[in-house]
């Protein structure tokens, strides 16, 4: 194999295989990146077994072939190179990458030891729509718990429909949960209502991913992966299998208080308190009455922290605990200026909403806690 390559679409693509490959594992050659260069492309993959990425960046291409090299290994150099062409070559001794002056030699792991990934079949099942799947990705994925058990909360619940989806992300804490409408022809099994369970690995590499572009997205259900096509990249996704929690039945229907906050206001007020907060609890109070919240924490080793908000409330008097991190994950993705709390007592889960957006339909749910 010999081609020439220009660093910057190089160092773009190798970019996007980082959060792919695993610095710790049993299997070496996952640490590797498959390269294959055929006419005037060179094509890239990567995968952990779970998650894979498959994309290509123009190239000349002097000798085709295929071979494989370390992920990370490879983006710290072709970083640290000018801004100039990378010859990539083949040997008997190795790999030769060189531009410019550089010259150095990668040892390279057999191709034949690369696993092999599913296909796409080439029909596009449905169209997602680009921005819309970025702010559902977005507003669930620090939800989802990377420690449990229960493998199926490893992950998000992807709902497809004819003409809305939904993605549904908790940790027996709390849970995100948002809607949006999609338009469209869908084809075969996804014109109907369809549920699958997304690693979280998947949404933080579709995040990824949705970063840069415009296009709308290409989505395919396989047998056991699930496949997005986001402009010429395609990222391959193993589904977990598992029955995800019903979580209609977690979001409270009889919550009949009501506040609104100014989401920059208690964004900040619950920053600033939540410094003296209880380092393991990392609980905030909210005393809740006629016009006013104060929010609250106190630790022993640290002292207390209180911080009053104006409102408008004809209620009567609540107080309710909350893990402050919790709410500020909620706050940190709601573009909106103005949120919404519903409560029902001091032990019932609470909900969050943005106020006053049209596009999705956001819903928060938190687990109060008892201090």
């Amino acid at each position: 194999m010999e081609l020439v390559v220009r660093k910057n679409d190089l160092l773009r693509e190798l970019q996007l295989f980082q959060g792919i490959v695993e610095r710790k594992n049993t299997i070496p050659i996952l640490a590797n990146v498959l390269l294959e260069a055929q006419g005037q492309e060179m094509r890239l993959l990567a995968t952990d077994l779970e998650v894979g990425l498959r994309s290509r960046c123009a190239a000349s291409v002097a000798k085709g072939g295929s071979l494989t090299l370390p992920a990370k290994k490879l983006y710290e150099i072709v970083k640290a190179l000018p801004e100039t062409d990378v010859r990539i070559e083949e040997d008997k001794n190795g790999v030769k990458v060189a531009a410019d002056r550089f010259d150095s030699r990668i040892q390279t792991l057999p191709r034949e030891d690369f696993p092999a990934l599913p296909e796409t079949t080439g029909a596009v099942v449905a169209t997602l729509p680009r921005n819309a799947v970025k702010q559902m990705v977005a507003k669930t994925q620090f939800a989802i718990t990377g420690e449990d058990t229960r493998y199926f909360l490893n992950g998000a619940l992807f709902v497809l429909r004819p003409d809305s989806m939904s993605l549904v992300a908790t940790d027996g804490h709390r849970l995100a949960f948002v809607t949006a409408k999609r338009e469209g022809s869908a084809t075969g099994r996804e014109s109907e209502e369809v549920r699958v369970i997304l690693p979280k690995k998947t949404l933080m590499e579709l995040g990824r991913l949705l970063a840069e572009g415009e296009d709308d997205i290409r989505y395919e259900r396989g047998e056991n992966h699930l496949f997005f096509d986001v402009g010429g990249r395609v990222l391959i996704s193993r589904m977990i299998d598992g029955q995800f929690p019903a979580y209609e039945r977690v979001i409270p229907r009889t919550n009949d208080k009501r506040i609104e906050f100014e989401r920059d206001r208690l964004t900040n007020a619950v920053r600033r308190v939540a410094l003296l907060s209880n380092e393991r609890s990392r609980a905030v109070k909210f005393s809740i009455d006629q016009g006013k919240v104060e929010v609250t924490s106190s630790s022993p080793e640290f002292g207390e922290a209180r911080e009053q908000l104006a409102i408008e409330y004809p209620g009567g008097p609540l107080q309710i605990c909350f893990n402050a991190q919790y709410v500020l994950d909620f706050l940190g993705v709601a573009d909106s200026e103005l949120v919404a709390m519903e409560l029902k007592d001091e032990v019932s889960q609470a909900v969050m909403k943005p106020v006053g957006v049209g596009d999705y339909d956001y819903t928060y749910v938190v687990m109060p806690m008892r201090i």
